[in-house]
């Protein structure tokens, strides 16, 4: 499931509130706009025998029922599903569904009971038969709380195959998992309904019951009976479609060997484009009447992307036809279902006329993660969930891989720096959690979809990919892929493919990455004129704190190539870290060091003052963008973590004027943003003027207007700029000439770069009165396409009137803004300094009814966004809130979100006066 915390715009990025997938570039400036204090954090058959944490994980194979009998979250093992044949019939004007399904079984020990799950049903009936056997009619008790259904059966039924007819009905909830309803108004206002799936991690129990663990794979054959005026799309081919009566039969060809949680139907009035052949492979968009103008650019990267992966992993697409269907209430950014992948709106289609590059980016890189997928997660899927980073990581390092090669002159790989960036925020707290992580219950399951997961799982493989080379990693996965098709895997299988690809230890090398929580910080020192040092310890942004020091913390095998610049040119080596303290011999006339060359490794560097010294000499532009980034970034999140001063990191801002990238951006202007969180009102323009002095020149460079031959980066930069200097920066002049942009857009008297459109937006939200709200509310509502929707929905969390923005909270609970986006839109407000105690205040108010309300993944993400309540009364309040309600948002969310808001409010108090005066100081 990609971006499981779908588009919130607080984000794949905030790399704390995003812990929805903190990537996108778009998503991260939002939070920038708003002064998000999240920026702090910017820039998802079992053998342990040879791993020294064999003893923190269960055994999960299938074994005999008496193995699992301690769990109460997972399934006994005595009775296997081999095949479902499934008929659901739903009925789109009740919000209702009938369904009956008869499961091939293999029972293998004497039993009298039948435990599988199933939550929000009502099963009627139960019968089990037998080859030479008599009928028998079983008992149906529901568990609730367990969310399973126990058939109890008079007599013993012995080993063998057996086939169990269920008969059952459920509601097509409003709640985005499951199988619910979605609703969106046509052209003419006319409500329409249709129906949806989403089973990730444990819903499939809540449309039929199933043995709902990744493990029980069988085969799927699916029957849909729809009204005839609608369109069904499931898994496979249509091979049957006829008419009962007054009902429409559509019958779907046999699924692969596959888990629940992929089974897909959806039934709508849906319509598709022609499909285009990827090899042997129909390729469809499907959406809303009215909305097919939208998906060419979705269509094209989807068959690259399918043929790029068949090639990759030269094994050929598991699936018989592939449908990506658009559907306009989807909680999560999109859900890899083998053959029909179901995204939300906003990362599927596009304008490409009106698109901005990071718009485009963020489809292209959900798309090819789905089908990434269809491999890595459907074909061949994790045992349990606490492996869930076999699917995510190895989708999201495939995302990056196979754009960088549909659009090199993107420069994905750079772009991921920001994803890095955002897991090692997350993983630099001491609330983080290993990669691979116990899990138990289904909310512990769901809290796995995470930055951790995604981001830090796809650098570790990255990471691990440029240390064997990328020809052997690609062979390691191969082979991987071949052993356990069909099947269930675990990190040890991977281990062992990737080790006889590159005849290296892997386990060694790569354990303590994946089993143990954080990540090293690698100091580099000139011991003598022609020695360095390299010393590894965990970081924290608490410091030297007990957890950290050399006793506690693991000790890691770091992969680091060092880049040393000498008066004769440069040189490169690979290091193997293993030690916590390495030296290593400069050559005679070196000039400058950098670690991490290449930017590829998970860990953070800090330089002695003398190496960044040298650094500074020798160039910083002679350093490639993501190693700038990296350089900014880590000295960022030493500033947070009190290694180094304030002043200190905003003296090396000065050497960023004339950045060309809007990566190394990113982190410079959130760095800033996150100061005029925590600043107070009256001291704001004194940063703003500090702003205007880094980013005038760059903007005095780039204008208003793209050049003929000019990068797509740089048009993405340019939006970055503007938006800068007109918010943060709070320059008039900007502020006056958005205004006349945004009027020349709207009466199409000028051309308007799609990409400076939503800093136009931002500056006149910023700086917007009530009419201007009223405009903005009426543009969300007749936005055009899904990207102009979001972009002026957000818009109304921007304002600075307090009035205006108890207007957008009060929305957040009508039926004016979808339950996918309101959590999201909550969150902003949160932190927003203008309106964030009122938020708060409102979020106490309404927990009940929001708890109801909202997805519980919005939920979730939506209390990410107290990391933005960063002030000591705030943060009492904060935890006094959730701790006498007992609110458990599943692993270890809240715990972070806490340490998050903590680390804001500890940086407040020791830093924001130092920061008052020195920017006093520079008026003066």
């Amino acid at each position: 499931m990609n971006r499981p915390h779908g588009d919130p715009p607080v984000t794949r990025r905030q790399a704390v509130g995003l812990i929805a997938r903190a990537a996108t570039h778009a998503a991260l400036w939002l939070a920038a706009w708003q002064g998000a204090a999240s920026w702090f954090f910017v820039p998802a058959a079992w053998s342990r025998a040879n791993s020294p944490h064999n003893h923190r994980y269960p055994k999960s194979t299938m074994t005999t029922s008496s193995a699992m009998a301690s769990d109460p979250y997972r399934l006994p093992r005595h009775v296997i599903p081999t095949y479902y044949d499934l008929r659901i019939e739903p009925d789109l004007h009740s919000h209702s569904f009938a369904g009956h399904e008869l499961v091939t079984l293999t029972v293998i020990e004497p039993t009298t009971e039948l435990i599988l799950n199933a939550t929000e049903l009502d099963v009627s009936t139960a019968t089990l038969s037998g080859e030479g056997q008599t009928p028998r009619t079983g008992t149906v008790r529901m568990d609730p709380e367990l969310q399973r259904c126990h058939i109890t059966f008079p007599a013993v039924i012995p080993p063998g195959v057996w086939k169990l007819g269920l008969t059952f009905r459920g509601t097509l909830n409003d709640k985005l998992r499951g199988f619910y309803r979605s609703s969106y108004k046509d052209e003419r206002g006319i409500a329409h309904t249709l129906a949806a799936t989403q089973f990730e991690a444990t819903d499939a129990r809540r449309a039929f019951p199933c043995w709902d663990e990744p493990q029980f794979k069988a085969v799927f054959a699916v029957t849909l009976a729809i009204d005839p005026a609608l369109t069904a799309i499931s898994n496979t081919r249509i091979v049957d479609d006829r008419l009962e009566g007054g009902t429409r039969v559509v019958r779907f060809a046999e699924s692969m060997k596959m888990s629940t949680y992929l089974v897909a139907f959806i039934v709508g009035k849906l319509v598709s484009t022609a499909p285009i052949m990827a090899r042997q492979t129909p390729v469809r968009l499907w959406s809303i009447p009215g909305k097919q103008h939208l998906t060419p650019f979705g269509h094209e990267i989807a068959v690259y992307s399918l043929n790029f992966l068949a090639d990759y992993y030269a094994i050929p697409y598991p699936g018989d036809k592939l449908d990506l269907i658009a559907i306009p209430d989807f909680a999560s950014g999109a859900m890899e279902n083998l053959g029909a992948i179901t995204f939300r709106e906003t990362a599927l289609l596009l304008d490409q006329r009106t698109a901005t590059h990071a718009e485009q980016g963020r489809i292209a890189d959900v798309v090819a993660h789905e089908n990434a997928h269809m491999w890595f997660g459907d074909l061949v899927t994790m045992a349990w969930w606490n492996g869930l980073w076999l699917n995510e990581a190895f989708a999201t390092f495939m995302e990056m891989l196979v754009v960088d090669a549909w659009k090199p002159e993107w420069e994905r790989w750079t772009a991921f720096g920001m994803a890095r960036a955002a897991a090692l925020s997350v993983d630099g707290l001491l609330s983080t959690r290993p990669i691979e992580f116990p899990v138990r219950a289904p909310k512990e399951a769901e809290a796995m979809f995470d930055v951790l997961t995604y981001e830090k799982g796809a650098s570790v493989l990255r990471m691990l990919e440029q240390h064997i080379g990328p020809t052997v990693f690609r062979d390691g996965v191969r082979h991987y892929l071949t052993a356990h098709a069909y099947g269930n895997a675990e990190t040890t299988d991977l281990w062992v493919s990737l080790g006889h690809a590159s005849k290296q230890d892997v386990p060694a090398l790569m354990n303590e990455w994946i089993f143990s929580p954080g990540y090293p910080l690698i100091s580099l020192a000139v011991e003598s004129p022609s020695m360095l040092t390299l010393t590894q310890r965990r970081f924290t942004y608490a410091g030297d704190s007990s957890a950290a020091t050399a006793g506690a913390a693991p000790q890691w095998h770091v992969p680091v190539q060092l880049r040393i610049t000498t008066t004769r040119g440069t040189e490169t080596r690979r290091v193997l870290l293993s030690a916590r303290e390495n030296r290593i011999p400069l050559p005679d006339g070196w000039t400058s060091v950098l670690a991490n060359d290449g930017g590829h490794g998970f860990y953070r560097v800090r330089y002695s003052s003398d190496l960044l010294s040298g650094l500074q000499k020798d160039g910083l532009n002679n350093l490639a963008p993501v190693e700038r980034f990296n350089l900014l970034n880590d000295t960022w999140a030493a500033t947070v973590a009190g290694m180094i001063s304030s002043a200190d990191y905003l003296a090396l801002t000065e050497h960023f004027r004339h950045e060309q990238d809007p990566h190394v951006w990113a982190v410079m202007l959130g760095s800033f943003s996150t100061i005029n969180h925590l600043l107070d009102e009256s001291d704001r323009p004194l940063l703003a003027s500090l702003v205007r002095d880094r980013v005038s020149p760059m903007f005095h460079q780039l204008g208003w207007t793209p050049r003929l031959d000019e990068r797509d980066l740089v048009k993405e930069l340019r939006g970055d700029i503007i938006r800068a200097l007109g918010t943060l920066g709070r320059d008039e002049t900007i502020q006056a000439q958005a205004r006349e942009a945004y009027t020349a857009l709207q009466q199409q008297s000028r051309p308007i770069d799609p990409n400076v459109i939503p800093a136009l937006v931002s500056i006149l939200a910023f700086t917007g009165n009530a009419a201007r709200y009223e405009e903005f509310s009426g543009r969300f509502r007749q936005a055009t396409t899904p990207q102009e929707e979001r972009r002026y929905l957000f818009s109304l969390a921007a304002f600075r009137t307090p009035e205006l923005l108890e207007r957008t909270l009060a929305k957040t609970l009508t039926d004016e803004i979808r339950t996918q986006d309101a959590p999201f839109l909550v969150s902003s407000l949160l932190h927003n300094v203008y309106i964030r105690e009122k938020a708060w205040e409102f979020v106490k108010a309404n927990w009940e009814r929001m708890d109801k309300l909202f997805p519980k993944s919005g939920l979730r993400r939506m209390c990410g966004g107290i990391t933005g309540l960063s002030t000591p009364e705030l943060e009492r309040d904060v935890r006094d809130f959730f701790a006498s309600r007992k609110i458990d948002l599943g692993g270890k969310t809240l715990e972070q979100y806490l340490e998050q808001l903590h680390i804001a409010v500890q940086f407040r108090e020791r830093d924001c006066a130092a920061i008052r005066a020195l920017l006093a100081r520079r008026t003066t």
